[in-house]
């Protein structure tokens, strides 16, 4: 950890619990510190990350100030955004499929003691959406999240950091609480969000909270281990975990999209600054924009659901409102579908010119269900 240039330096398989437990306790953090545990810095890099605080500092990947990676040749090679760039921004989003990861140096921004969390339900899909706008667009909030239960009701929430609490307003659910940082950044990591309910259906029984509870969350890498192919396939049939990423100002016409192709509830919000930088995932203009992370985790609730064409009918939407698809999630897109949604001219570039082809897979053909199935 360097004080001086606010830099932390990590392996991989560092994950989000371990990088909080080091950091708050030293008085620093992440400007972008995703919320589950288990996370680790390898997949938030490869893969992408997000947060409550997105809205103003961008994805994980932005926080990043440069990595070590072994490359296809057996080298070792440093890039950041002024040394090696190429390398430095088309590693993002490609899944491992340009070398191996072994180091990352990431920004980190003095912490603070508590987050004042601010709750306000709101009615009425038009409001929703506004009111989310525009929460999303006050950098004084420092983190901005929402949760809509129903096409017409939701819950935003606003929240800053503190060193002072009012003692009133700790473990007390009002319209305004005041939660330890680290319990807030991990407040989704016991439930898995809400999806904990259809892992362990009597999970709330104060009984089994009592006896077990110490053994919740099960590790999701032993979940998808222990997954044999029949429970895969009903699990995919009655089940969507899905992660869409769509321009802010198209909000409405997507909650709407999602309401009607799988009307799963709650949808988690999450505003993030999408910059205009090189790589696989940018704005389609020449500036910086405003867009939503739409998180759709849960038990389907329409009829006669079929995963692959309503899937698909989702990632058509996305792509034609300049969208994208986060990769840990099942993709049906067809290659040519896939490229069409995500920026591949710099990524197939540095796939040529370090020799990848041998080596590596490409992305498409390591996460996609199109591809792997």
């Amino acid at each position: 950890i360097s004080n001086i240039f606010q830099v932390v330096r990590v392996e991989p398989l560092a994950n989000m619990g371990q990088v909080t437990a080091l950091l708050n306790s030293i008085g620093w953090t992440l400007p972008v510190l995703p919320e589950l545990d288990d996370l680790t810095v390898g997949g938030l890099v490869m893969g992408t990350g997000i947060e409550s605080s997105s809205h103003i500092y961008g994805l994980f990947q932005h926080i990043c100030a440069a990595f070590e990676l072994v490359l296809a040749d057996g080298s070792l090679d440093r890039c950041t955004e002024k040394e090696n760039s190429d390398l430095f921004y088309a590693v993002l989003w490609s899944c491992g499929t340009l070398g191996f990861l072994v180091a990352a140096d990431i920004r980190i921004i003095p912490a603070q003691k508590w987050v004042k969390l601010c709750y306000e339900p709101v009615c009425g899909l038009d409001a929703i959406c506004e009111k989310f706008a525009e929460e999303s667009a006050n950098k004084e909030n420092q983190f901005v999240e929402g949760l809509q239960y129903s096409q017409d009701e939701a819950v935003i929430m606003t929240g800053t950091m503190t060193d002072h609490a009012e003692t009133d307003k700790t473990n007390c659910i009002v319209a305004v609480e005041y939660i330890p940082l680290r319990h807030y950044y991990h407040r989704h990591t016991r439930s898995i969000f809400w999806e904990l309910q259809d892992i362990i259906p009597f999970g709330n029984n104060p009984l089994f909270r009592y006896v077990f509870g110490w053994m919740v969350p099960p590790q999701i890498s032993l979940l998808k281990l222990t997954q044999g192919e029949t429970i895969r396939k009903l699990y995919e049939q009655h089940h969507v975990v899905q992660d869409m990423l769509v321009p802010m100002k198209r909000i409405k016409t997507s909650l709407l999209r999602f309401n009607e192709d799988i009307y799963v509830y709650p949808l988690w919000l999450c505003p993030f600054m999408l910059p205009n930088q090189p790589g696989m995932v940018h704005p389609k203009g020449d500036e910086d924009e405003l867009y939503v992370d739409i998180g759709a985790y849960g038990e389907l609730k329409v009829k006669h659901f079929d995963a692959r064409s309503s899937t698909r009918q989702l990632e058509n939407f996305v792509r034609d409102v300049n969208g994208f698809q986060m990769l840990y999630a099942d993709l049906y897109m067809e290659r040519q579908e896939f490229w069409e949604m995500f920026d591949g001219t710099l990524y197939h570039k540095l796939r040529k010119q370090l020799n990848c082809e041998d080596a590596f897979p490409e992305v498409y053909d390591k996460i996609c269900k199109s591809a792997t199935h």
